[in-house]
């Protein structure tokens, strides 16, 4: 036994570079749609599939979270779209007071707001 079996043989498709691997898939996959073989997705195949993977990743709290933080740094460096948030935030308020009116209408943005994220969250995965 010259080879141990954790160690991977450096043959083969394996050996080739990726830029080799995929012409060689390519080429593959071209043979097969004309040939009539290869599957195609119907719509709901590939929502299905979406959602299968999407619900896959999205349980894997700690992706979620560093996804959330890329997210979260790229929109703050818009510092337009920054500016932007806090005029509506100052909107919400009036006239800067914490009357009750003011609590009312951010609760009421706030209800919304939430639903709007539940909803896309359900249209994503």
């Amino acid at each position: 036994m010259a080879q141990q079996q954790n160690q991977s043989s450096s043959r083969g498709f394996a050996a080739m570079d990726e830029k080799q691997q995929r012409a060689i898939a390519s080429m593959g996959g071209k043979a097969a749609h004309q040939k009539g073989t290869a599957h195609e997705f119907s719509s709901e195949e590939a929502r299905a599939a979406g959602r299968k993977g999407g619900a896959t990743v999205s349980q894997n709290r700690e992706h979620m979270a560093a996804i959330g933080r890329k997210g979260g740094a790229a929109v703050s460096q818009n510092r337009s779209h920054m500016a932007q948030i806090g005029r509506k935030g100052g909107e919400a308020r009036g006239d800067g007071s914490n009357g009750a009116q003011g609590n009312s209408d951010r609760e009421e943005e706030h209800a919304s707001s939430h639903e709007q994220h539940a909803s896309a969250g359900q249209q994503s995965h």
